[in-house]
């Protein structure tokens, strides 16, 4: 069944009024994924560079900023493939706190001071940052205290008992059987449920308090973090990947939540999309599809946990492609390519009404990339939710192309690029001449700039928020792309140089400044303290 032949799981006709709209006024933010931000310690951390960068923002006029998945990443290192929907990335833990709180010595670190400064190296990251994070536990064993400011180490561990205990003995689990996924392990820990029973948890205790604790010294960061950019007037965006990695405490702990064959614990199918822009062959991502008459049995409680997850971490939620909502790509299990998928239902929009009815107030973005469908349209106009469009998609075509500036909608959020794409300098250089003389043409520049082009009419678009990627920002080419779908490995790695942002804030800061006066994007009232 061709994409406009699948079926819609929603009326054509939306309600008269949507559920959702919160957009309202016009604003500007930047993206950037915490594990970019400079330091010695491998990765970004929740350290003075963020700081540094709230700074940065604030300066320029900025009132978001807007962050990939902060969930402990898998293999592949994707934020968007992560072992819990809900845990917090240990990766973005600052050590040197932990020195200052006693807890290490410098000479920990120097494993992660040997390591790249100006990209991620994950598999050299891993054993250094997770043996200073098992040893930083076993000292605060010793001592017993809490430290300060996380709070109390008892409540954080019961406000979180819903999810945490089931992610830190899957983690330990994992470790216990030298890191195979969990469809691997004996029945007795098949799953989270049948674990309960077995004496394996008192085997794995300690190490699993140790995952427990790393979620306290997060979520301890990450608030103070939460506090600074409240502190200048600046809104964190996150990002709800649609799906769960199927080597996750999630599909651990809710086999029946998913599509999977009972004998084999693998799934029936898996998720991916068809040929598109990023694919000939489409995109097999592999995550296990939901079995959404289950969720909907439950009053989708489990999606509404999730949900209200995310936005205790972040004011605003994107939320992942949005289309797998109204219908999603199936693709049979062990099948090479997604060429051999097919559409099927999503849950529509009774799901989108369960999330109002639970969650009012908040704040979604839908990740509304690709075909929109009459069905996906249908369903956009119901909701309300912001959609998104990207200037990299807008040239080479006709004037009537979707993303073009003059015919976004205003209840949308422009970006120049996403993750996903090649930056703008990038992406120009090796566009074909027809895309590149429709840019000249349209934005009726010489090409010279062409960057710092695109951003201005990213700012000058009806879009009611326009977001940067920093790379953009500093006019950087391909050598500083973040991800490139379908690409396995060498993704992620990007981080920029203190340098360079200091550069950009000394050259740049009040010309989008000016950008933002000018186009009616009001910058933080606030002042940073």
């Amino acid at each position: 069944m061709s994409n406009k032949e699948k079926p819609s799981s929603i009326p054509l006709v939306p309600p008269s009024a949507p559920l959702f709209g919160w957009l309202r006024s016009r604003s500007a933010g930047v993206l950037l994924h915490p594990t970019a931000l400079p330091n010695d310690q491998g990765v970004g951390v929740l350290d003075s560079a963020v700081d540094s960068f709230l700074e940065f923002l604030h300066a320029a006029g900025f009132r978001h900023w807007q962050i990939c998945p902060l969930g402990p990443t898998g293999y592949g290192d994707s934020p968007y493939q992560c072992f819990s929907a809900f845990a917090g990335n240990p990766y973005l833990i600052d050590l040197r706190a932990l020195v200052a709180a006693g807890l290490l010595t410098e000479s920990d670190l120097e494993p992660l001071h040997a390591l790249p400064r100006d990209q991620v190296d994950f598999g050299r990251l891993y054993p250094a940052k997770w043996t200073a994070l098992f040893q930083v536990h076993a000292a605060f064993k010793a001592c017993g205290r809490s430290i300060h400011p996380y709070g109390d180490f008892a409540t954080f561990r019961k406000a979180q008992a819903d999810w945490i205990e089931a992610y830190s003995f899957f983690m330990a689990l994992k470790d216990h059987f030298g890191g195979q996924p969990w469809w691997m392990w004996p029945e007795e820990v098949s799953s989270h449920t049948r674990a309960q029973t077995s004496p394996l948890l008192a085997v794995v205790a300690d190490r699993a308090e140790a995952y427990v604790f790393a979620q306290y010294l997060f979520f301890g960061q990450w608030q103070l973090v939460r506090a600074k950019a409240r502190a200048a007037g600046i809104e964190v965006i996150g990002d709800a990947p649609i799906f769960a990695a199927p080597d996750s405490a999630d599909v651990w702990t809710h086999p029946h939540l998913f599509q999977l064959d009972v004998r084999t614990r693998r799934p029936r199918a898996v998720a991916g999309c068809p040929p598109d822009y990023f694919s000939a062959d489409g995109q097999h991502w592999g995550n296990p599809l939901y079995d959404w008459p289950a969720h909907a049995a439950e009053g989708y409680a489990w999606w509404l946990a999730r949900l209200r997850a995310n936005l205790a971490l972040c004011d605003i939620v994107r939320l992942d492609h949005f289309r797998g909502f109204e219908a999603y790509w199936s693709i049979p299990a062990g099948a090479k390519t997604a060429r051999s998928g097919h559409w099927e239902n999503g849950p529509g929009l009774p799901f989108f009404r369960a999330v109002h009815d639970a969650l009012p107030d908040c704040r979604l973005i839908a990740e509304d990339l690709g075909e929109l469908t009459p069905g996906v349209l249908a369903m956009h106009e119901a909701t309300g939710l912001p959609g998104m469009a990207v200037l990299q998609f807008a040239f080479g075509g006709g004037s009537d192309n979707f993303y073009l500036p003059h015919n976004v909608r205003a209840n949308s959020v422009m970006y120049t690029g996403t993750h996903d794409n090649d930056t703008s300098l990038g992406w120009y250089r090796t566009a074909d001449e027809k895309a590149r003389d429709h840019v000249r043409r349209y934005l009726r520049v010489d090409g010279e700039g062409v960057g710092w082009d695109l951003i201005r009419a990213a700012y000058a678009s009806v879009s009611r928020l326009a977001v940067i990627p920093l790379q953009d920002l500093l006019a950087l080419g391909s050598e500083a792309r973040f991800n490139t779908p379908g690409k396995p490995d060498g993704n992620w790695q990007w981080r920029y140089e203190p340098r360079q942002l200091e550069k950009l804030r000394r050259e740049s800061a009040a010309y989008l400044r000016e950008l933002a006066s000018l186009y009616g994007r009001p910058i933080p009232a606030t002042t940073i303290p």
